[in-house]
């Protein structure tokens, strides 16, 4: 057996999900409102069970469900993605309290998740955040007082001043440590809908990526506010303002000033699993092409006899199947624990979503004008394809991280 083929019951799960994705979760992505949450397409993952996979099977086959799922209806494929980016810290690193009331909810698909770490200027450079997390017992000093997180939405960004020199890990008279964050996190999926969301706030001024500490933020908190942003891709997609929202210690996942490791970690499970959800979506546009090309007439003949289309169908057969290894490959390093997964989901992430990006464009350009029509498949899948080479790190990160593991591995020989 070849180093990455799949054994006969994992060929026959992916073909039973696609079926699913086709016929029980595309009518209610159809149904959903463009950049809103579909609840009933969440609830519909949830009692499929494939919400509950993501807590109890490795990153294969995480990667598995994605490349099927997005095959046949590239929301159900998000919907379950971005549940478990958001809440895969919480299974990693929360507490037993953290677990038991979300994840059974999660996992129902009753609770939405999301991923709270871009800002407005620290996107791809995640260890420049500037959301505060200043100890409530020195909130004086910005001229807050404890109760000054005002409850309720409001549509106007939180206006606090900056304190560089906030205590960090002070504890409050009475109890645990706590906090209060102020600042704003923008273009987050699934805000402002999300149930809750594991935030990563700077608890240290100064201290880059060793001074991040990740919360775990319900949706309900007094200051939490949000809007949604008009993007391109149709999933939601938004903005939250933070008004001196109260956290504690017992919101805190992991360690205090280690949320950059629970933030790297869950990106280093879930950037193979977005190379996954591009290969699926240039596997849809190649079998849309080869039909397209094998039906049309042109020229006297049908499109595949010109070489010029059947060798651009070989290049994106080509390009397709290297990327799916290269995902496999990566995510089987993940479950093997390769200290060398940095560089191989870098790696992953780069080749399959650059490859779909090829494909996608490439289809489109084979079938012509009908290819841009409003609710063609390659209509869709050409606004679908382009913020995976931009999310969860842009590509230009991703050569970033392989380039510098490359150095330090040669370092250290």
């Amino acid at each position: 057996m070849t180093a990455f083929s799949l054994e006969p019951a994992q060929l026959a799960w992916c073909a039973e999900l696609r079926t699913l994705a086709a016929e029980r979760l595309h009518p209610l992505a159809d149904k959903g409102e463009p950049g809103h949450v579909n609840r009933a397409l969440v609830a519909e993952l949830g009692s499929l069970g494939l919400l509950g996979r993501l807590f109890t099977s490795g990153a294969l086959d995480l990667c598995l469900m994605r490349e099927s799922l997005a095959y046949a209806c590239t929301e159900a494929e998000t919907a379950l993605a971005l549940q478990g980016l958001g809440a895969h810290p919480v299974h990693a690193h929360g507490t037993e309290a953290q677990r038991a009331r979300w994840l059974p909810r999660v996992t129902a698909g009753t609770a939405i998740a999301a991923f709270a770490l871009s800002e407005p200027g620290a996107g791809s450079d995640a260890a420049a955040l500037e959301l505060r997390a200043e100890a409530e017992a020195d909130a004086s000093r910005t001229g807050r007082s404890s109760g000054a997180a005002q409850a309720g939405r409001s549509s106007d960004p939180a206006q606090a001043g900056r304190s560089s020199d906030a205590p960090v890990l002070a504890a409050a008279p009475d109890g645990p440590a706590r906090w209060r964050l102020t600042g704003e996190k923008r273009w987050i999926s699934n805000a402002p809908e999300a149930d809750f969301y594991t935030v990563f706030a700077r608890t240290t001024p100064g201290a880059g990526a060793r001074g991040v500490t990740a919360f775990l933020v319900p949706a309900d908190r007094p200051g939490l506010t949000g809007r949604g942003l008009d993007m391109l891709s149709p999933h939601p997609i938004g903005a939250l303002d933070f008004d001196a929202v109260p956290v504690t210690a017992d919101d805190v996942l992991g360690e205090a000033d280690r949320g950059f490791r629970v933030a790297m970690g869950t990106l280093n499970l879930f950037r193979p699993s977005v190379g996954a959800f591009a290969v699926g979506m240039a596997q849809a546009a190649l079998d849309a092409t080869l039909a397209h090309t094998a039906g049309r007439d042109a020229f006297g003949g049908k499109l595949r006899d010109l070489q010029a289309v059947s060798h651009q169908v070989a290049e994106m057969a080509l390009r397709t199947e290297a990327a799916r290894l290269m995902v496999y490959a990566a995510a089987s390093a993940y479950d093997a624990h390769d200290p060398d997964v940095p560089r191989r989901s870098a790696m992953a992430k780069l080749l399959a979503t650059e490859t779909a990006q090829y494909v996608v464009d490439t289809a489109v350009q084979l079938h012509g004008a009908r290819a841009l029509q409003r609710g063609h498949l390659l209509e869709h899948l050409y606004r679908e394809v382009r913020a995976p080479r931009i999310y969860e790190g842009a590509s230009e990160v991703q050569r970033g991280i392989i380039a510098k593991e490359l150095y330090a591995r040669q370092e250290a020989r």
